[in-house]
């Protein structure tokens, strides 16, 4: 009986902590576009797009890429007075413990974006034929 008694106050408080911390997390990211491609669904034509609203500002890309992750990832972003393409390629370092080995991805190519006014963006992600590969892909303010 005890033991309920100290661990019930526990398990709130540390809910209530992780709670927390995913909403500030959630805000202080800067991240104005989100999308995590693993379903072949959401390409149409081997392409997938969208528009979203971005305010001036610097900007880059992050990528959650994985070994099954497209070896291409050509990214294009249009809008009034933004015009940015960039084919992005994988590459993988292989990581030597003594014990283990993995891999590490990541994505290599300009990752930088400058927008000088607030306008309508529409992104265009070709993962170049792997349209089976999972990616996830962030735009986030400097």
């Amino acid at each position: 009986m005890n033991k309920k008694i100290i661990i019930v106050p526990i398990a709130i408080i540390v809910g209530f902590v992780m709670v927390l911390s995913l909403d500030s997390s959630e805000k202080d990211d800067g991240i104005v576009f989100h999308v995590t491609l693993a379903d072949p669904q959401l390409y149409v034509n081997g392409e997938y797009t969208e528009t979203f609203e971005i305010e001036s500002g610097e900007y880059y890309f992050r990528f959650v890429p994985n070994g099954s992750s497209p070896e291409i990832l050509s990214i294009s972003l249009d809008g009034y007075s933004i015009e940015f393409s960039e084919d992005f390629k994988l590459e993988n370092t292989l990581h030597e413990t003594g014990i283990s080995e993995y891999y590490t991805w990541e994505y290599l190519g300009e990752n930088q974006i400058m927008i000088s006014e607030k306008q309508q963006v529409k992104i265009s992600i070709n993962p170049n034929g792997n349209v089976m590969g999972s990616v996830s892909v962030s735009i986030l303010q400097n």
